[in-house]
């Protein structure tokens, strides 16, 4: 079967190139290190639990949630995909 200049797996290799990007990006905003006793933007105490759960903790839950919704607004994918751009 001719499948003119893409490989039989280029979608896939495609997919798999996105979610390996997506998870570097994600793995590059983890804080290391010591965690913060007070919150970073609003000044909160951080509960002990939190701390010790997640490493190098700078945000409160409440601050790191608002955050998690910006960050998930402006995700997009910035490669076109094979299919769209065939169309």
């Amino acid at each position: 079967m001719a499948s003119g200049w893409a490989k039989d797996d280029a979608v896939q290799e495609q997919i798999d190139s996105d979610i390996d990007d997506a998870v570097s990006r994600v793995r590059s905003q983890l804080h290391t290190g010591n965690s913060l006793t007070h919150c970073e933007q609003c000044h909160e105490p951080i509960p002990p639990a939190r701390q010790t759960a997640v490493p190098g903790v700078r945000w409160c839950i409440q601050c790191q949630q608002d955050n998690d919704r910006q960050t998930l607004s402006t995700a997009y994918n910035r490669r076109g995909s094979k299919d769209s751009q065939l169309r």
